[in-house]
């Protein structure tokens, strides 16, 4: 047994040195990363601010002049163009220079005096639904606030709603998705690192002089899959930082809870880039195999989309896919402040995914190796 470990040590060592010696490698295990992360960020925000704004006055009055003014004042709308006539408003829609244009039609003014209920056309570009939908939303609330401004004596609804945000107060969506970015990272970084690890042994042709070691299947996949491991763990640390420092995202959980469950995710995404590396006969197919994985477990995480959203029959498809839990596990952490009693359904799942995946790619190296 203690000959045993002295040799994964060995293995480990010897791995862990061959990565980390040239500086270009250690640059690409922690440079891109970060890189990602400011980059996926910053790119990946669904929040609508400054949103371009034509403006068609057809009253001019003091009254509609009031209202376009409440468009100007508020940070969710940039007034970009002041139109003089209905022809512009097509153009502009269909060239994308705006997304919304605000038609106060003739009489706005006359009908506010007369205390009647005055129309306003908004028109809407909808190619992106969810930007349609939140510069919609923006644009009644502009109009909600000028009509309880020019009528305070109104009387007050039968119901009173007084809404409250829990755990991501200011709805902004970088808080939703760094935290997904995170788990993205580690995912692509390990499945890759992992995937080339055996197949380089058999590139160089030192695969047929580690088979005729005293080294079991068992011993040389933990000496080669270790190394990785620790760089996964590395990265996690990294990147959480980061995201905290750069985007400061809210960390409300128990980082050792979250390295633990890291610990588990990795199972998964080490034992996948170990069957890979093994039914691979060069890097490139290695690291298409990687892609392969990588590619459907990010579209199911629910990183972008709504699983509950998704057809029936793809919903249960996404309880084979890790991703998803460690998705929901991270972003419980950062923004919940979740602790064990919550998250232990998807660390069990981890754990039973886990074992499955590096027990199959194990017997099915030794199969390789025999």
């Amino acid at each position: 047994m203690k000959r045993s470990w002295q040799r994964i040590i060995e293995i480990f060592i010897k791995e862990l040195r061959l990565t980390l010696r040239e500086p270009r490698m250690r640059f690409i295990l922690f440079g891109p990363p970060i890189v990602q992360l400011v980059i996926f960020g910053y790119a990946v925000n669904l929040d609508v601010q400054n949103s371009p704004l034509a403006i068609l006055d057809q009253d001019r009055t003091p009254e509609s002049r009031q209202l376009l003014a409440e468009f100007e004042g508020t940070p969710n709308f940039h007034a970009a163009y002041q139109l003089d006539q209905d022809d512009a408003i097509q153009e502009l829609l269909d060239r994308g220079q705006v997304h919304s244009v605000v038609r106060v039609l003739p009489g706005f003014g006359r009908e506010v005096q007369r205390g009647q209920s005055p129309k306003i056309q908004i028109l809407i570009d909808g190619t992106n639904s969810n930007t349609a939908s939140i510069v919609s939303n923006n644009a009644g609330q502009v109009i909600a606030r000028y009509a309880n401004r020019i009528q305070p004596q109104a009387p007050d609804p039968p119901v009173s709603v007084e809404s409250r945000v829990w755990f991501n107060e200011d709805l902004k969506s970088q808080n939703y998705f760094v935290p997904g970015v995170v788990v993205n990272i580690l995912a692509l970084v390990t499945v890759m690192l992992t995937a080339m690890a055996i197949v380089r042994e058999k590139e160089i042709g030192t695969m047929e002089q580690l088979m005729v070691t005293p080294l079991r299947p068992i011993e040389l996949i933990l000496g080669k899959t270790l190394p990785f491991a620790l760089i996964g763990l590395l990265d996690l640390c990294l990147v959480t930082g980061a995201a905290l420092l750069i985007f400061g995202i809210p960390f409300r959980g128990n980082p050792l809870l979250l390295l633990a469950c890291g610990v588990l995710f990795l199972l998964t995404t080490l034992g996948m880039g170990l069957l890979f590396s093994t039914v691979s006969e060069t890097q490139q197919q290695a690291m298409m195999g990687g892609f392969f994985f990588f590619l459907p477990a990010f579209m199911l995480s629910g990183f972008a989309f709504p699983i509950r959203n998704m057809p029936i029959v793809v919903q249960y498809l996404t309880y084979l896919n890790p991703v998803r839990y460690f998705m929901t596990i991270v972003r419980g952490i950062f923004l919940k402040g979740t602790g064990l009693d919550v998250l232990w359904p998807q660390m069990l799942a981890l754990a039973i995914l886990g074992t499955m995946v590096i027990t199959f790619s194990t017997l099915h190296f030794s199969k390789r190796l025999e």
